[in-house]
């Protein structure tokens, strides 16, 4: 059985704005969003409409080359131009502050911008349309590299435990920690996959249940706190999980909870994996404490996809979105350059 996806992110056929899947309403409705102005896209990045480390690079891309186009038409000057794009990047990157492809795709925006200042508008702009959809594109191999490699991991009829969603809706094509399930799915390959529902945003039950079971995968969906119970019957071989930002010493940033499942699978002796590109390892971060942890509206836990509040309205509520896997609780990190094993020195 083949699974595809249409990619969450991509240009409109008109060129002129980014066509996204909004992701807040599936499993139960498949909507596009139409996005054209820095409000748009800002507030689609903050309200997880357009998520996933990889998908929010490819949107940044996209972002970036429709606001040249803008402020080409707005400027008579080239250095106000590059002042322009280099705002809007500063400005875009403030939605989402842990993800590294988002800092690391406008960057690379705005090394093509500058690489072309002494070219006309019009080539200038025609340059940082091939860059977003080189991106792109290269992030479609990278995924299918990746889940080549995550195949080399497990055996068929394997349980996988994964957590949060890190498929082609948080990426492209294939996705990362989902790339081998869906893959292997293709090849004929019988894996069971256990999927932790990822409380307060629901990524689990709400994305990855929808992709695996569409992908022909035997899934099975738990609610967080049964993760351990699961191990602890010998139904999970592997779990496999995403990220957001890998630091240099291989600590990693991912969705609230990531941390806890990786304590429990050392507990009962079983691999811990963490699927990205490299564009999710940040170099210049020595480890997890420099990572900033992003705290989400609070209402997020009381009432989000519930049809009234579940806690008391006088009730505060903590709220961060992610936490920090320390290295030495991950088996190996795998990448489209490979697998790398502790001790991790990325560079």
């Amino acid at each position: 059985m083949r699974y595809e996806v249409n990619d969450p992110v991509r240009l409109t056929d008109d060129g002129r704005a980014i066509l996204a899947i909004d992701q807040t309403l599936l499993p139960n409705r498949v909507a596009y969003i139409r996005l054209e102005t820095p409000k748009e896209m800002f507030t689609a990045l903050k309200r997880f409409q357009v998520r996933g480390a990889p998908c929010i690079g490819i949107f940044a891309a996209y972002a970036m080359f429709l606001q040249a186009k803008v402020f080409a038409g707005e400027c008579q000057d080239k250095e106000t131009f590059y002042q322009m794009m280099h705002t809007f990047a500063k400005y875009l990157s403030t939605a989402r502050p842990t993800a590294v492809n988002l800092p690391w795709a406008l960057k690379r925006m705005e090394r093509t911008a500058a690489n072309n200042m002494r070219r006309s508008f019009e080539t200038i702009i025609e340059a940082l349309r091939k860059e977003a959809e080189n991106i792109h594109e290269q992030n479609i191999e990278t995924c299918f590299t990746i889940a080549n490699y995550g195949l080399v991991l497990v055996n068929d009829g394997d349980g996988i435990l994964t957590h949060c969603n890190a498929g082609a809706l948080a990426t492209s094509r294939y996705g990362t920690a989902l790339g081998p399930l869906i893959l292997g799915a293709e090849k004929g390959m019988k894996f069971r996959a256990y999927v932790d529902e990822t409380r307060p945003r629901l990524q689990g039950s709400r994305l990855t249940a929808y992709e695996l079971t569409n992908a022909g995968v035997d899934t099975t969906l738990i609610c967080d706190s049964m993760a351990s119970l699961v191990m602890s019957q010998g139904k999970v071989n592997a779990c496999f999980v995403g990220a957001d930002r890998v630091a240099k010493n291989g600590d990693t940033a991912n969705e609230i909870g990531t941390a806890g499942l990786a304590i429990l699978a050392q507990h009962y002796h079983i691999p811990f994996y963490v699927f990205c590109p490299t564009s999710t390892i940040d170099v210049t971060c020595d480890d997890g404490s420099k990572i900033v942890i992003e705290e989400r509206d609070p209402d997020e836990i009381k009432n989000e996809f519930f049809r009234s509040p579940v806690a008391p309205e006088k009730a505060k509520c903590y709220n961060p979105a992610i936490d920090i896997t320390d290295a030495g609780l991950i088996t190996a990190i795998i990448t489209e350059q490979g697998i790398n094993y502790p001790p991790y020195d990325f560079n």
